[in-house]
């Protein structure tokens, strides 16, 4: 991976809701790119248990909370499909190298997303190793039959996962930024209770 100065990482989630993975991956994206924007948006592929302006008012609490001179949130590239926010990103940012960032367990799915070719054609990968989701060479392959360039990221995030904390709730895999507001709003079955 080569670093340059127009290079702006893209990382899009559920944060359904935010928990110390994403808290880690987005302070590793802002030590390895010299921008980082992060924004929540609905996956196609889930169910989400929260409302999306609710999910986007907890990522924005996480992201003022990490506090990071080149990381910010920017809810306007919020679409289901990745080629769509790619698009809006092109339009912000004309003359920047963008770099969509997934975690390797969505590695096998990106040849399913929508128009993935366009995609891969407008935007390099960022491949964020994640605990227990090994990167596959078949799964890589496939993406650069597709045209995709990929970089693997010299990060290691931990396997928490939302729908971990969405069937039982763990106060260790939350970030502390974010923990008030789930147990006052009691989101995610979190409330004064909660051990």
């Amino acid at each position: 991976m080569t670093n340059t100065p127009n290079q702006l990482a893209l990382l899009g989630t559920s944060a359904d809701p935010p928990t110390h993975g994403h808290q880690v991956l987005l302070e590793g994206l802002a030590k390895l790119f010299p921008m980082v924007i992060t924004w929540a948006s609905d996956n196609p592929f889930k169910t989400h248990n929260v409302c999306l302006s609710q999910r986007q008012e907890l990522l924005k609490i996480l992201v003022n909370d990490l506090n990071l001179p080149n990381l910010d949130v920017n809810h306007n590239l919020s679409s289901p499909w990745a080629l769509k926010t790619i698009e809006k990103a092109e339009h912000y940012w004309p003359n920047s190298e963008l770099i969509l960032i997934i975690g390797s367990d969505l590695i096998h799915q990106i040849p399913t997303w929508l128009r993935s070719k366009d995609l891969l054609k407008k935007a390099r990968l960022g491949i964020a190793p994640r605990e227990g989701w090994p990167i596959q060479k078949l799964a890589i392959k496939t993406i650069k039959d597709l045209g995709g360039e990929i970089d693997l990221l010299p990060l290691n995030i931990p396997a928490t996962a939302s729908s971990s904390i969405r069937n039982k709730p763990k106060v260790v895999d939350i970030p502390k930024a974010i923990l008030p507001i789930l147990i006052q709003k009691n989101l995610y079955g979190l409330s004064t209770t909660t051990q």
